[in-house]
């Protein structure tokens, strides 16, 4: 009985066309984000220099792998920005917070992901490829590293690194843990290596294909209005 239309991007028109003056959030936020001071420490780091680390507002993450996470971070090279909600800091090795991050790194509860991944100084994404942590990555054009791990999430870290080619895909051990050094391994990739400078290319592609899409005239633009045209029957 009706047509099938295509939604989206569901990005904040600023981000995107930038058509909407006010529409630059999503209007709700389940938790208190650390807002200022996470735009302040960012706003100190060099154009893609930091890795931003966040798995969402559901996936509870075993202290094991908590700990390797913790540790790739610290061996790495790069600067790094990584969400741990509240309830998960008890997972925290002994002695990180106090004696890895004041060094290069910023652990937060919770930020504004939207203006975090549109920050120049972010050059990496390591994300539980949630679809609105992945549309999100692809609309701002922020490589990634996939690290899924429930429901739609494997397919969308397939398509991440195999489809549309803007990262790359951790891989799990015989216990289903992301090692440190796999971890380590994919971070350089990214940002240090010649394979980084393909996925930030295919990244830019998708970001702009984004813009088109919802601009004036786009796929999603066409789409909208002929669905409202339908509604009021006036096509």
């Amino acid at each position: 009985m009706w047509k099938l239309k295509v939604i989206g991007p569901t990005i904040p028109s600023m981000y995107l066309d930038k058509r909407l003056k006010d529409d630059n959030d999503y209007g709700f936020s389940i938790f208190k984000p650390n807002h200022k001071e996470c735009m302040n420490w960012l706003n100190n780091k060099p154009k893609h220099s930091v890795v931003y680390v966040a798995f969402g507002s559901l996936a509870q993450l075993g202290p094991d792998q908590m700990e390797e996470i913790a540790w790739s971070l610290s061996d790495t090279d790069v600067n790094f920005l990584w969400v741990v909600r509240a309830e998960e800091e008890g997972k925290l090795p002994k002695g990180f917070l106090d004696e890895k991050v004041p060094r290069k790194g910023l652990v937060l509860t919770w930020c504004r992901q939207l203006d975090v991944l549109a920050h120049d100084s972010v050059g990496c994404f390591v994300t539980h490829c949630g679809f609105n942590s992945t549309l999100e990555a692809i609309s701002l054009g922020v490589p990634v590293i996939g690290m899924p791990q429930w429901t739609d999430q494997t397919t969308n870290a397939k398509l991440l690194d195999e489809i549309w080619n803007v990262g790359v895909r951790l891989k799990v051990d015989e216990n289903g843990i992301v090692r440190r050094g796999n971890l380590v391994s994919c971070i350089k990739k990214i940002m240090k290596d010649e394979m980084g400078v393909i996925v930030r290319k295919n990244a830019e592609k998708w970001k702009e294909l984004a813009k088109l899409a919802v601009d004036e005239g786009g796929s999603f633009d066409k789409d909208l209005d002929e669905f409202v045209c339908e509604l009021k029957h006036e096509c």
